[in-house]
């Protein structure tokens, strides 16, 4: 009956695959960069809203297949919000209990979704959602998914449509159609380890380049490899950026780190919004203002290019905070200096 559960489940799991079609890679439109192009993989479109889609079902198929989750099996994941979302959406599916352990700040709109798609949140102080997680699993016979174990190795890296094979079969008919650089910033750190396995294992030229927010302990790690460092706060980009180096954060893949500021990634965020014509989470904000340092410096070396990176979730999430003038002031502080810097970029393609 076990074994039999364990079939069912993973074909459900595939039927929605096989239901949802590939995210958008969406160019921006930036006359400024003659011969650079940008180009962002929209993973806000995924059923639960952001890249964390992939993620959790990687992390179903995993647990499936390793004979850690079956009928009944309780799931319970740390998690800032995005995550939990996707990892409620699929319990759901499978009828399956599911608890996120969530840092107290977390985003009432994220703890609404997580809700919504039949979770419960277990809200503790962020120092503690590793050992809650542990302790709650413990007691209710449950699975502890742990994401930031796992994730660097529940996702196909070699190919089978993960996301840096979706990336580069989207490029083939742009110009420039292996990028110069992938951008991206890391929450678990399982999405640079497969995009940093991939481009070796098929030989590619392009560079995978890591963008860190404040208070995040992997820019760090990267210059030294101390496994040991810690952080005394968290980050307030939500999504990315971990008090301790994560045991799914690969380094030794990643080509090139960039520290970005917090200020810097919102009001990048907002400079992107006027883009698109639409709202976009303060990741991408950190991820684009890499995209943009990284374009700035190939213009002033005369180099021409592509530049790919991740649009990780909607805005809507956020409309509480980074979309909120007065909880920016509070919580991350002057953003202007860096409006007039892009301001110059829209004048220029660089970034003073």
């Amino acid at each position: 009956m076990t074994r039999s559960w364990v079939n069912w489940a993973i074909g459900q799991i595939e039927a929605d695959f096989q239901r949802s079609a590939d995210t958008h890679l969406i160019k921006l439109d930036l006359p400024q960069l003659a011969d650079i192009d940008i180009y962002l993989k929209d993973e806000s479109t995924h059923p639960t809203g952001s890249l964390k889609h992939r993620l959790a079902r990687s992390l179903f198929l995993y647990g499936l297949s390793n004979g850690w989750i079956r009928q009944d099996t309780p799931i319970i994941e740390s998690s800032s919000g995005s995550t939990a979302i996707s990892e409620a959406y699929f319990a759901r599916l499978l009828g399956l209990e599911f608890i996120a352990v969530i840092p107290k700040s977390t985003a009432a709109r994220k703890i609404a979704q997580i809700e919504f798609y039949g979770g419960r949140c277990h809200l503790v102080e962020p120092s503690q959602i590793y050992l809650e997680s542990e302790r709650l699993a413990q007691e209710l016979g449950g699975h502890y998914m742990d994401q930031f174990t796992y994730a660097e190795r529940a996702t196909d890296w070699r190919g089978n449509n993960n996301i840096a094979d979706s990336i580069f079969h989207q490029m083939q008919l742009e110009r420039f159609a292996e990028p110069s650089y992938i951008v991206m910033s890391p929450g678990t750190g399982g999405t640079s380890a497969t995009i940093g396995r991939y481009l070796r294992y098929q030989r590619k030229a392009t560079e995978l380049c890591v963008v860190d927010p404040d208070n995040s302990v992997f820019f760090d790690y990267f210059n030294n490899r101390d496994k040991t460092l810690t952080t005394g706060a968290c980050s307030r980009i939500e999504g990315i950026g971990r008090p301790r180096v994560e045991p799914s954060f690969i380094a030794e893949v990643v080509d090139r780190m960039i520290q970005v500021p917090d200020p810097a990634s919102i009001a990048t965020m907002l400079w992107l919004e006027q883009k698109l014509g639409r709202k976009i989470g303060a990741s991408t904000g950190t991820n684009l203002y890499g995209v943009l340092q990284l374009a700035s410096e190939m213009q002033a070396q005369g180099r021409q290019g592509s530049l790919v990176t991740l649009l990780c979730d909607s805005g809507d999430r956020y409309l509480d905070s980074y979309y909120n003038p007065a909880w920016v002031a509070e919580h991350i502080g002057d953003i202007s200096p860096y409006q007039q810097q892009l301001m110059h970029f829209n004048q220029t393609g660089q970034l003073s």
